[in-house]
């Protein structure tokens, strides 16, 4: 190259190289030197001051070259929105054919068998006033259990805690129901959207649980933050390491209800620990409120 060729020429012109290099004698008066010297040091003087921004316009060139064009960009994003609104669809369908049988076979169930204890109290009480006391209080603890179940769903599907404190309130709630101690810091100046908040909060929920099931933990930490329009969730444990998203798991499950906001999971999970799971979701917070930082549960 000309560079090459000019490095050549200045240490031939400095005696740094003998005459096979050019097939002439070595310059041994001063203006001879210059003569060799001067075009060869203003051609690398250039070329180390030109370097970066040559370095740039081929970098530019070859990503222009290289990179997808914005129609390939808009296809795979179609397609990526098609999949996570399929997968979000089909998880919605779930959910409520879980909501569904669970009101079949509990709160429905109970109900149906409060209606005929009260009825045939109401036909013994006369004959049979001992009897029918017995229906009754068997139908007293039956709405106790049937509103238990009815409350337990409701968690299920929008914890009221959730509703009423917002992912400060209802993660560090969520912590104190755990065995494994849990250190909560959070620092939100406001709350995120409904469906964002829930999703965050259900994303928590499962990720504390699979530690508490399968990690051997003795410590989780869960961080919340909010920066540059996203909210920022890490947990993190001091298991056994080796976490795995594979299809059909809590993880899984997981990354498919953070797709339908455009969010993301990445997952650090080496054999013998730490597991750092951090997750994010776009999106903005509503009016600020004051929040204390940090709590330990």
């Amino acid at each position: 190259t000309l560079l090459h060729h000019r490095t050549y020429q200045l240490l031939f012109a400095l005696h740094l190289l003998g005459p096979t290099h050019y097939g002439v004698d070595t310059p041994t008066t001063t203006p001879h030197q210059l003569l060799i010297l001067a075009p060869s040091a203003l051609t690398l003087t250039l070329g180390y001051l030109l370097l970066p921004l040559t370095t740039d316009i081929y970098l530019r060139f070859n990503r222009l070259l290289l990179s997808p064009s914005e129609k390939a960009r808009l296809t795979a994003r179609v397609a990526h929105l098609a999949t996570s609104r399929a997968n979000t669809i089909d998880t919605q369908a779930a959910e409520i054919r879980r909501i569904e049988r669970d009101l079949h076979d509990g709160a429905q169930a109970r109900l149906v068998a409060l209606g005929m204890n009260l009825g045939m109290a109401e036909h013994i009480v006369e004959q049979d006033p001992q009897a029918a006391r017995t229906m009754l209080t068997q139908a007293r603890e039956t709405t106790r259990h049937a509103l238990t179940e009815l409350r337990d769903l409701v968690r299920g599907i929008q914890p009221p805690v959730l509703v009423e404190r917002g992912l400060h309130g209802a993660v560090h709630a969520l912590a104190l129901t755990h065995n494994l101690p849990i250190t909560v810091t959070i620092d939100l100046h406001g709350r995120p959207a409904d469906p964002v908040e829930s999703a965050a909060y259900f994303a928590i929920a499962e990720l504390l649980t699979n530690t508490a099931k399968h990690a051997h933990a003795t410590h989780a930490w869960v961080h919340i933050n909010h920066g540059q329009n996203r909210l920022v969730i890490t947990v993190t444990d001091n298991g056994t390491g080796g976490a795995d998203p594979t299809p059909g798991s809590g993880l899984a499950g997981i990354r498919r209800r953070l797709d339908a906001f455009d969010g993301t999971m990445n997952i650090t999970s080496p054999p013998g620990g730490p597991t750092i799971v951090t997750l994010e979701i776009p999106c903005a917070l509503s009016s600020p409120k004051t929040l204390p930082s940090s709590e330990k549960a």
